[in-house]
């Protein structure tokens, strides 16, 4: 599956051919190999005379000395996705000024309400984010101790030590950031633009991590993460109210039967608050599990670079559903200021395009990933402030708030609001409760899938199976969720998901048969070249909507 900003997102040029010939001058190239050819273009590039000085093996991309004849010429090789001047960047963070900045974390913070309750003490102190994502990387403003709670790693990279928990891809730390960053100096009020802040800094963030270094995962993964979150809300040090989904996938089948529908349907009922991204595919057509109703479905807001907010509109990448779901709020999500993880996927990207980003700290997403976590982060603090709302009375506490932008992206038809925490907190709210039919998570797995299916070795995970290949009973599956019993110890679905069953272990259904698991590592052996089926997570994932309304939510990273 992708993972919509695991809401959803794609990188910019990411992928797209190498081009049509035009000339190019002598220089350092990044050549990109196709997906999972990198060793073949060596060979290639070794034949044509010419020395490899570096391999980026997480991105498929050889660094390499060209002649101007060389570089036109490799342009038509098939072997090559794209070839890209090196250029230098000049990295300058003491001169980025936040205030200044309408897409800086500072400038949304303003904009959501979020400066008036740090004023008046609110933080998020205490609240537990659950973040189902890529993982997360210990860097500047998410070092802090208690910021970052490690839960479960579920991703295919749990069995290396070096990697496990931590952020290889770059994007659950970008998210990670928005909801719970601050930096050691930072100070909680609106007169602090100097230090980088998240909308909650007082809460802290539990990483389920399901996606490896290239972004993959299997809808099993996030599934059992879903409902790990669920059975450890309650755990000491804990207290998981909000859960943050910025992923999707294109299930077509109804929510109502959605496996992954209901399992943050169930979360939701055990009174954590979902908030997931609405997807970047544009249009009617929701993302799984925001086309469920009774979660928080999040569209991405464009403030158009500035701080007035008359000439705002919801981003035209935003899926904003139809007329019976729509999107419930907006939120900052176009060139939004995030943390980047030097090193990453999406890090390496952004360079290889040539593109500094901010600064060596930062770098700008777009997509409605980052306005689920800008939302999850607001959630925390309704929260802090009245810890016995129900995630009914939160939604429409929030809903009821802020100001309204565009028109047709709500069910009835009205104009969908940019959210305010400082209004929300000084509204009063009944005993809201939504009526919408309720989940039963009995459809199909594979059709939860949608068309993002994992491939390895030519082989697809397809039907009715979990990620190690281990048949799923729907029914049954659902039935352990209502109860919350779906895991024992560390075992889900009748196999134990611990770090170490990953080395090793071989799928022995007839979809992965003779396809073994040895690890991943950081740019991943095992699976480097594995691509998505259908709309391919193989190199090409990121590129133009990427993960729009079926992954990662489309994000593009500069």
């Amino acid at each position: 599956m992708g993972l919509s900003g695991l809401g959803g997102a794609a990188v910019a040029g990411a992928s797209g051919g190498a081009g049509h010939g035009a000339p190019l001058a002598s220089g350092s190239y990044l050549v990109r190999a196709e997906s999972g050819h990198l060793g073949a273009l060596a060979d290639d590039l070794g034949a044509r005379g010419i020395v490899v000085r570096k391999r980026l093996q997480i991105i498929d991309t050889a660094v390499a000395q060209l002649s101007s004849a060389q570089a036109t010429a490799l342009q038509a090789d098939p072997l090559v996705a794209a070839v890209t001047p090196d250029a230098q960047v000049s990295l300058a963070s003491s001169n980025y000024d936040a205030a200044g900045d309408a897409n800086s974390a500072y400038g949304a913070a303003e904009l959501l309400g979020v400066h008036s309750a740090w004023d008046s003490g609110v933080t998020g102190d205490g609240i537990g984010v659950a973040l189902i994502d890529s993982g997360v990387a210990p860097v500047n403003g998410l070092a802090s101790a208690g910021q970052v709670i490690y839960g479960p790693d579920l991703s295919f990279e749990a069995g290396q030590p070096n990697t496990r928990n931590l952020d290889t891809y770059g994007h659950g730390t970008a998210m990670a950031g928005l909801i719970v960053a601050h930096d050691p100096s930072a100070v909680a009020d609106s007169s602090d633009p100097s230090n980088y802040q998240g909308m909650a800094p007082g809460a802290h963030v539990v990483s389920i991590k399901v996606a490896d270094a290239l972004g993959r995962a299997d809808i099993s993964q996030v599934i059992a993460g879903i409902d790990w979150a669920v059975q450890h809300a309650d755990d000491p040090g804990l207290n998981i109210r909000v859960l943050n989904l910025s992923f999707g996938t294109d299930s077509e089948q109804s929510y109502v039967l959605d496996p992954l529908a209901f399992a943050a349907e169930v979360a939701w009922r055990q009174g954590i608050v979902v908030v997931v991204s609405s997807g970047n595919g544009g249009g009617s057509t929701m993302a799984m599990p925001a086309a469920d109703p009774f979660l928080i479905a999040v569209g991405a807001l464009d403030t158009k670079d500035t701080s007035r907010t008359r000439d705002d509109s919801i981003a035209s990448f935003t899926s904003k559903g139809d007329g019976s779901r729509g999107l419930d709020l907006v939120a900052p999500g176009v060139k939004l200021q995030s943390l980047r993880v030097p090193g990453s996927y999406v890090d390496s990207l952004v360079r290889a395009k040539g593109s500094p980003g901010i600064d060596n700290r930062f770098f700008r997403g777009s997509g409605t990933s980052q306005a689920a976590a800008l939302t999850s982060g607001v959630v925390a603090l309704l929260l802090e402030q009245r810890p016995q709302l129900t995630p009914d009375q939160v939604k429409a506490l929030l809903r009821g708030s802020g100001s309204p932008v565009g028109a047709g992206a709500h069910r009835s038809g009205s104009s969908v609001r940019v959210p305010n925490v400082d209004d929300a907190m000084a509204s009063y709210v009944g005993r809201s409760r939504q009526r919408f039919p309720a989940a039963n998570g009995t459809g199909s797995l594979a059709g939860s899938r949608g068309s993002m299916e994992l491939t390895k070795n030519g082989k697809k995970l397809t039907g009715e199976v979990d990620v190690f290949g281990n048949p799923v009973d729907s029914a049954a599956l659902a039935a352990s969720e209502a109860a919350a019993e779906s895991w024992t110890g560390d075992a889900w679905n009748g196999a134990s998901w611990a770090g170490a069953s990953w080395a090793g272990a071989s799928w022995a259904s007839d979809n992965w048969q003779g396809a073994s698991w040895t690890g991943a590592g950081w740019a991943g052996a095992g699976w480097a070249g594995a691509g998505w089926a259908g709309a391919g997570w193989a190199g090409a994932g990121w590129a133009g909507a990427g993960w729009a309304g079926a992954g990662w939510a489309g994000e593009d990273y500069s």
